[in-house]
């Protein structure tokens, strides 16, 4: 077996037809996790647990589940009963859990086997993934699969690594403004950002109820889609035949691009119009406007009330002060002390004001226009997706300036629109740059509730860009 080559579904079909072992495949996935100590991916790594999970599975397991015996890894904000679920910050590492959270009991029931707990940005508040709590390498930071001085992206960092270093071919990630693409397209694996409430979200570490979402991460968009059946229930999907899809271009997406990126870009958008899709221009000219009047204001609002509740439910008896106290990372202590815990947000002539009227404004205003712009856009020009970029460049060095608000909002600057909306989001591996040879990612976004007909695009484009090299 190919190990560099496989996905969940051509492991799912293996194990059925009695041609592999759960036991080969999860010990060769915990090795290879072992063996790349240096990406810092894990948190935790549950091998005598994997293994026992596999053997059962092998003597006397149900060959019929959808992920029978094939081994997942799952982001460490997810709660997975017996396993420590940090959230990536000091105050939680020794949080055990006794219950799965609903997605990763979805997972489990599926047959799947847990190799382990992922490593992410600080309590998910980035998109480096330079999380100076925890490491297993010589260096901080979780490491870009395809080259070791750069950012495995966030917050979803070890589940990116994980998948695009071929130590597993799927898991889970969260996702509030990117986590699970932005990992997705700098470590060249598909994801998921699901419509928000597609998912259950208790037992998840949170920042936002409006925002947040458990998201799929995999070799593939045909392995995201069978993950996303296993959580939300429905039949298997059929790829989407391409000439009846329209799609729609923004020109305020298409900016700041790398030279890598850009053309990566326009080749993949032309290989679209040579498949028969139809790609249309469009303007969304409130799109930044409104998206800057949601995204911070809910995020740093909700993120008081949603974690002092999650803190209750953990039984810790920890305070979010006593959380805060111990934040590790210099970024995400700073938004914590700064804005978080007193309850803070930046007026536009820079100075702190009281963040609930601007919070309200955002809920009950704000987000509302946002929704209708994209409701409208899709309407108005008949659109299954808009396309982008799902990172404007490839991955930077991985260091503490690779978490400066500049970074942070240069890499989120395609994916936070629609999550602020809610809408669903899929990121497809396109290419390896032609200078850096670093994978580039493309973003397919589409109207609330769309997601089954979205995946069924995705696994169109499997085909058409297949999948990138694996790391040399």
């Amino acid at each position: 077996m190919d190990f560099d080559q496989l996905t969940l579904t051509q492991a799912t079909a293996d194990l059925r037809a009695g041609k592999v072992t759960s036991t080969s495949l999860t010990t060769e996935a915990l090795a290879r996790a072992k063996a790349s100590a240096d990406l810092n991916a894990f948190v935790t790594l549950d091998e005598a647990g994997a293994l026992r999970a596999a053997a059962a599975f092998d003597a006397a397991g149900d060959k019929t589940k959808p992920l029978g015996g094939v081994p997942i890894v799952i982001k460490d904000n997810i709660e997975v009963a017996g396993l420590p679920c940090s959230a990536g910050t000091p105050a939680l590492k020794n949080y055990v859990p006794k219950a799965d959270a609903p997605v990763a009991a979805k997972l489990r029931a599926a047959g799947a086997v847990i190799i382990g707990k992922t490593s992410m940005h600080e309590l998910a508040f980035g998109i480096s993934g330079y999380n100076t709590a925890f490491k297993t390498g010589a260096e901080f930071g979780v490491r870009n699969a395809y080259d070791r001085t750069l950012i495995a992206g966030g917050s979803s960092s070890g589940t990116g690594a994980a998948i695009g270093a071929r130590i597993v071919a799927g898991g889970l990630g969260t996702d509030t403004g990117g986590s699970v693409r932005v990992p997705g397209a700098l470590n060249g694996c598909a994801s998921l950002r699901p419509t928000v409430g597609r998912y259950p979200q208790a037992g998840i570490a949170p920042i936002s109820h409006t925002r947040d979402t458990a998201g799929p991460m995999a070799a593939t968009m045909a392995d995201v889609a069978l993950l996303d059946r296993v959580i939300a229930g429905g039949d298997a999907i059929a790829p989407a035949d391409l000439a009846g899809v329209r799609i729609g271009l923004v020109r305020s997406m298409l900016t700041n691009l790398d030279a890598d990126t850009d053309a990566a870009f326009r080749t993949a958008i032309a290989k679209l119009g040579a498949q028969g899709a139809t790609v249309v221009e469009i303007e969304m000219p409130q799109l930044a406007e409104l998206n800057s009047q949601v995204s911070f204001p809910v995020a740093l609002y909700e993120a008081y009330d949603d974690l002092v509740a999650y803190l209750r439910h953990t039984g810790t008896g920890l305070s979010i002060e006593a959380l805060a106290n111990e934040i590790s990372s210099a970024d995400v202590k700073g938004t914590y002390d700064g804005l978080v815990i007193p309850r803070k947000l930046p007026a536009p002539d820079g100075t702190l004001v009281d963040a609930k009227p601007i919070y309200d404004d955002a809920i009950k205003s704000a987000r509302p226009a946002l929704q209708a712009l994209y409701g409208n856009t899709f309407a108005a020009n008949k659109l299954d997706a808009i396309a982008f970029p799902t990172t404007p460049r490839v991955a930077i060095p991985s260091n503490p300036e690779s978490s400066s608000l500049e970074n942070f909002g240069l890499f989120i600057q395609n994916t936070d629109p629609g999550s602020n909306a809610g809408i669903p989001g899929i990121q497809i591996p396109i290419a390896l740059g032609a200078t850096s040879r670093l994978p580039i990612g493309l973003e397919l976004d589409s109207s609330a509730g769309s997601d089954r007909r979205l995946l069924a695009i995705g696994m169109a484009l499997d085909t058409v860009f297949g999948r990138l090299p694996p790391p040399r």
